[in-house]
């Protein structure tokens, strides 16, 4: 536990130090929840420490959160928006006027104001549509950002080129000899090659436009209004960087419509629900189908597969690496994880026509 009241005063929140207790499901920043008297008035904050050994520049990535929520609530001030600080995060600036501080031993510490009234479970396809809807207007009021682009707080983080790249050096060294044990899995990721190079190639051809994208889109990164359902705010911006549409689509089809966990040994309970993706593609479009380049439109369907084997491709390189970046609490987790995203793939394949027929309807 961080000196929480110490850590406080580093910001200008006008008001005292009550209490402050960890909050939230969060693997990687420290998160906290803290209350400030504001003039007898009890007010709540969230307090976070960036996680520096994951992003090893947290005061770039900070520059990049100052300027999204500034650019998105600039945005919804123009639209009249009558609840534009909630429908955004905000940073409350430190006692020297940064969006962020220091701590004395060097750690990064930044405060939003808590989004009242909201919460992150997605329990129906209704919440998942105005989760998707909410990725899709945090694009769409994003999408004209001014200035350079952003800082890139996890370099080549949905480069799939990269990933496969990472997978076949990691294929050559095989460090703990287990390339024998899983020339299944390696094969059926190989044999899908093009398919990784392709959002890549159209990025770097400028057929796909770059665009500032959330790169982090589950489902529970967007907080929902705990009367309407209404999705409100997209949060954790930390990976917020340049990227492509697809990317954030994609990441939503691999995350939300699988009933099945990431780790399920028994793969046959792995599918792609078509009702769920059909929620997706429903609440997306209604906020982005605006802003979307045609090209962009057609490759959503294709944006899970390729996600979902992004993913694979992970778990795969980190098991014949042995193990070194995801965490694992069996001997073959890793192994697990990669065959379900191989599971997963397999559905979107034999689904695609119908998926390509939703987006065409919506």
């Amino acid at each position: 536990m961080h000196d929480l009241k110490a850590v406080s005063t580093l910001f200008d929140l006008r008001g005292d130090f009550v209490h402050g207790y960890s909050y939230g499901s969060g693997h990687i920043n420290d998160t906290y929840c803290i209350w400030v008297d504001q003039a007898g008035q009890r007010i709540r904050y969230i307090l976070q420490r960036v996680n520096h050994n994951v992003f090893k520049q947290p005061i770039p990535l900070m520059e990049n959160v100052k300027r999204v929520t500034d650019h998105a609530l600039k945005r919804l001030k123009e639209e009249q928006c009558p609840e534009a600080y909630r429908r955004t995060l905000t940073l409350v600036p430190s006692v020297d006027g940064k969006p962020y501080a220091l701590d004395s031993d060097g750690n990064c510490w930044r405060v939003y104001p808590f989004i009242e009234r909201a919460y992150d479970q997605i329990e129906t396809t209704r919440q998942c549509q105005e989760a998707a809807r909410a990725f899709g207007e945090f694009q769409k009021l994003t999408a004209d950002l001014p200035g350079e682009p952003l800082f890139e707080t996890i370099p080549n983080f949905h480069n799939t080129t990269s990933r496969l790249a990472a997978l076949k050096e990691a294929i050559q060294s095989d460090p703990l000899g287990r390339v024998k044990e899983v020339q299944k899995e390696i094969d059926w990721y190989l044999s899908r090659e093009s398919d990784c190079h392709l959002v890549v190639d159209y990025l770097k051809s400028g057929e796909l436009p770059l665009r500032c994208t959330h790169n982090d889109t589950k489902l529970n990164n967007v907080m929902l209004d705990d009367v309407t359902g209404e999705g409100i705010c997209v949060i954790d911006l930390d990976t917020t960087m340049p990227g492509s549409a697809i990317y954030d689509f994609g990441d939503m089809i691999r995350t939300a419509t699988s009933p099945a966990a990431e780790d399920e040994k028994d793969v046959s309970k792995v599918t792609m629900r078509m009702f769920m993706f059909e929620a997706l593609v429903q609440g997306y479009l209604s906020s982005a189908k605006s802003f979307l380049t045609p090209l962009e439109k057609s490759l959503l369907p294709f944006s899970g597969k390729l996600l979902t084997m992004e993913c694979g491709i992970r778990f795969l390189t980190d098991y014949l690496s042995g193990d070194v970046y995801f965490k694992i609490h069996r001997p073959e987790h890793n192994l697990d994880r990669c065959r379900t995203q191989m599971a997963l793939v397999e559905s979107i394949e034999a689904q695609m026509d119908e998926m390509k027929a939703i987006v065409d309807r919506y």
